[in-house]
């Protein structure tokens, strides 16, 4: 617990999702379990111990590579770590589990080689959820396609996903980020789902949140952000394809997981309890975008709204930044675990 201190939707032929009004109120199904593995994150630190939920990977891996600078001519293979997220999502109901890829990384093959290193196996994966469009989420498609081969699988994106755009900040020139090819992930194989409304899950086992309300006031979004939209470029701050996963998990409350939580993460945890009859807030993990002079003068009001919500784990990761990771364990005590390249949760 925290101190007092401080375009039209086309549903994919096994119908694994179906969605919702999002001013409807709904049960989401309780889940048994949830596990969430990181595949890909900012950190790896094979010395970071156990706490609560989290496990660690080993700190010396089975898997071995020849390596001609050492002695017996192997070495063990390491985890990658990047500035990516992504995370494979396993939930269980009643004996029964479905698997999630929640965005695939930075690079195209920093997701499928630490999958490999951490025995798991991409053939698994049943639907991908892309948080938002930006690169650093969904470059590792690109190896995973290559892994799987042709699919036939849903990839669950808003419509702004394609977008082109660029980061403009004022004195330096503009930078385009790089955008996901529609037409290769159509050759792939994939069943694209552009929704921007809540849609659930495995038979409202899981709930994307699609396009998330802005009501704090205070979480601005991206403000650099630039769009090419009617033959120019226009500003795009508020990143409306950024989504998140909800799951309920049984006798505990909502996970809620973020991408980089361009929504906001207040927000995005208020949407979701909103969606849920409110819920309460188990624990929330993924980026929380509060790195850098313009996002750090947020962190005092993002922690006392959420620790308002009282989540019993919270885990920032990727694009949360160390001053306030730094702030959210001083808040959360206990509550704050951090992440690494690796690190399974059973929830």
């Amino acid at each position: 617990m925290c101190s007092d201190d401080t375009p039209a939707h086309h549903a994919p032929s096994h119908q694994v999702l179906h969605d919702v009004e999002p001013s409807v109120v709904f049960d989401l199904e309780p889940v048994d379990s949830v596990t969430v593995t990181t595949l890909m994150d900012n950190v790896t630190d094979v010395f970071m111990p156990d706490q609560g939920p989290a496990h660690r990977p080993p700190v010396v891996s089975e898997h071995r590579r020849l390596v001609a600078t050492m002695e017996e001519g192997s070495a063990p293979e390491q985890l990658l770590a990047e500035h990516g997220f992504s995370v494979l999502v396993t939930v269980t109901k009643q004996g029964r589990n479905h698997t999630i890829l929640f965005d695939a990384g930075a690079s195209p093959d920093g997701v499928v080689e630490n999958m490999r290193r951490l025995d798991v196996d991409p053939f698994d994966i049943e639907v991908i959820v892309c948080s938002h469009g930006h690169f650093d989420h969904m470059t590792g498609l690109d190896g995973i396609i290559r892994r799987l081969g042709t699919v036939n699988m849903p990839v669950l994106i808003h419509p702004h996903f394609w977008r082109r755009r660029r980061v403009a900040i004022p004195g330096r020139d503009p930078v385009e980020i790089p955008t996901t090819s529609q037409r290769a992930l159509v050759d792939a194989g994939f069943e694209v789902v552009e929704e921007r409304r809540p849609s659930f899950l495995f038979e409202r086992s899981v709930l994307v949140t699609g396009e998330v309300p802005r009501t704090t006031g205070y979480e601005p979004g991206f403000p650099p952000q630039q769009a090419w939209v009617d033959g120019g470029w226009e500003p795009d701050p508020l990143v409306l394809d950024d989504q998140a996963l909800i799951v309920d998990v049984k006798d505990r409350g909502l996970l809620v997981i973020t991408g980089c939580g361009h929504a906001g993460v207040v927000n995005i945890c208020r949407y979701a309890r909103r969606l849920t009859q409110d819920r309460p807030l188990y624990a929330v993990m993924g980026g929380f975008h509060l790195n850098g002079p313009l996002f750090e003068p947020l962190i005092p009001a993002v922690l006392d709204d959420l620790c308002a919500m009282a989540p019993e784990v919270i885990v920032p990761a990727h694009c949360t930044g160390w001053r306030a990771q730094h702030a959210i364990g001083a808040r959360f005590g206990e509550a704050f675990i951090p992440n690494t390249v690796g690190t399974r949760f059973a929830l």
